[in-house]
């Protein structure tokens, strides 16, 4: 096998070589190739997606709002409780009070 004949061979492999590699290209973006209907569908999922997104950012900032409301209502009605404790207590040493007076009084009578 002279040097033109080892030329020759090396030149159809390497031609063959890249008539596969190029049909490969070929194959694999014509299976990826994303049609018109799938653009379509994937621009309806991100707008869906984008409301979705929409609602739950309002959803959060209202449940923000309500948390917020219902800590200052719970703020308030502990503080109403803690008066009408002290004043019920208060009351009640005021009746002791009386009680230990009217019993004063009425062994002393």
């Amino acid at each position: 096998m002279g040097r033109t004949e080892l030329v020759i061979i090396m030149a159809v492999i390497l031609f063959v070589a890249f008539l596969l590699g190029w049909l490969a290209h070929l194959l694999i973006h014509r299976f990826n190739r994303v049609g018109t209907t799938n653009i379509a569908d994937l621009d309806q999922m991100a707008n869906a997606l984008h409301e979705a997104e929409e609602a739950r950012d309002q959803a959060v900032a209202y449940l923000q709002k309500r948390e917020a409301e219902l800590s200052s209502m719970l703020g308030q009605t502990q503080a109403e409780l803690q008066a009408a404790m002290d004043g019920l207590g208060e009351a009640r040493r005021e009746a002791a009070e009386l009680r230990a007076y009217i019993e004063a009084n009425s062994q002393g009578a």
